[in-house]
């Protein structure tokens, strides 16, 4: 598995639009929804099915299952290393859990989805970098 394919996968779904909890791509997607789908695009089935989530629930629970599930599945790297085809966490404040992810296509941009919004490439401006938690590459990516 290459970046290059990693991103291609990642760029199929720009346009799918916002949908908490989907993971269907032209229909709609979350940003996690977007990373399981990029993973079934990559790999065939999912490693795991993720439980309901409601749009609080980093902040409801205060636990970091988002981390917790990347670390099951893909290959922690240095926030600073990531480069294009890894996956980036993000934290809205310091002092929540990450509840938003994703996929680098260089080391200023992403695909992500967003609430209110289409899945798109994206600048990964200064404001996403102060807000980066920790970055994940997919396994037996080359």
């Amino acid at each position: 598995m290459t970046p290059a394919e990693i991103i291609a996968a990642a760029r199929d779904w720009i346009g799918t639009p916002y949908l908490h909890q989907a993971s269907l791509k032209g229909v709609g997607c979350d940003c996690l929804g977007l990373l399981r789908g990029v993973w079934r695009d990559l790999y065939g089935t999912e490693p795991e099915t993720p439980p309901p989530y409601s749009g609080d629930w980093a902040e409801a629970t205060g636990q970091e299952a988002m981390i917790e599930a990347a670390t099951r599945h893909l290959r922690p790297i240095g926030c600073a290393e990531y480069g294009p085809g890894d996956v980036i966490l993000f934290r809205w404040r310091p002092d929540l859990p990450a509840k938003h992810c994703g996929i680098a296509t260089s080391a200023t941009t992403m695909v992500h989805a967003h609430d209110g919004a289409a899945v798109a490439e994206v600048g990964i401006g200064s404001w996403w970098r102060r807000h980066i938690a920790c970055a994940f590459r997919f396994p037996e990516r080359l």
